[in-house]
């Protein structure tokens, strides 16, 4: 559930998310010896697999702080089978990117000179159709193409954490991180693109995503705060959300391609 984010503003996962908690209890405390052991337990800890499963759409509402002062309003909505549409809504207007759960999906940022729905590229599918992923990359990661690693322990914030490397389909790697006290994960490491200030070309960065405050929604365990970041602090963002949704109605129409509204012209002379 944790895969790499959108592009704009932040890399989740999403599934991430957006998103979205992947939960590992063990008794007693006692590290998990194997990536197997882990992922049970995680599917178990989370609500069982047929909770996990039962989950036809989501939807999570939150505020997104980029930086001190500056929020944004972030809608964050799912729909088996890989459906999704997020919406980041600031300063009246709404950056948008949609996924049909097929082959397609679009993106809109109003915050460019002229602002148009782009389609995204055939690179860009699969990553979107992992966020897009209601059950996350543990849930029959094998069938998915996903290969899982026990990778030892890491300390994160003085715990000594319990460590899976995730291969994807396309060759991704990334680390989850989980709390062998409590089984819930505490943090993901990765990468995410970000765009150069010098060059405006897309350069990869090491990020990670830390989880925290954990709640129960309909039997199921999600973080209401994720902290996220370059490794080497030069970029920071935080996810606070207000609330999680399940199995609520959501049209089809909200995963097609976006029409969003023309923002009116400023008055001659404003500039």
């Amino acid at each position: 559930m944790y895969s790499k984010a959108p592009d704009f503003p932040w890399r989740l996962p999403l599934g991430i998310l957006l998103c979205v908690a992947a939960i590992l209890s063990y008794p007693g405390g006692l590290a998990a010896q194997t990536a197997d052991d882990v992922i049970s337990a995680y599917l178990k800890a989370r609500g069982g697999l047929d909770k996990i499963k039962a989950v036809q759409t989501e939807r999570v509402t939150a505020t997104l702080t980029l930086q001190p002062g500056t929020d944004a309003t972030l809608i964050y909505e799912r729909k088996r089978p890989l459906k999704m549409h997020m919406e980041i809504i600031t300063g009246g207007r709404s950056f948008l990117r949609v996924y049909d759960g097929k082959s397609s999906g679009w993106v809109y940022n109003p915050f460019t000179p002229n602002p148009v729905v782009q389609a995204m590229s055939a690179n860009e599918i699969p990553g979107v159709a992992e966020e897009s992923d209601l059950d996350g990359p543990f849930v029959d990661y094998k069938a998915k193409g996903n290969r899982i690693e026990y990778a030892g322990k890491e300390d994160v914030e003085g715990v000594s954490a319990n460590k899976l490397k995730l291969t994807s389909r396309q060759g991704e790697v990334s680390f989850f991180l989980f709390n062998p006290s409590t089984g819930l994960i505490l943090k993901w490491e990765g990468t995410r693109k970000v765009k150069d200030r010098t060059t405006g070309e897309d350069v990869e960065v090491p990020w990670q995503n830390f989880f925290r405050d954990f709640r129960e929604v309909n039997g199921l365990k999600y973080p209401f705060v994720v902290e996220s970041g370059a490794v080497d602090g030069s970029q920071t963002q935080k996810i606070s959300t207000s609330k999680v949704e399940i199995n609520i109605p959501l049209d089809d129409a909200e995963f097609a391609e976006p029409k969003p509204t023309a923002l009116p012209a400023e008055p001659a002379g404003t500039n």
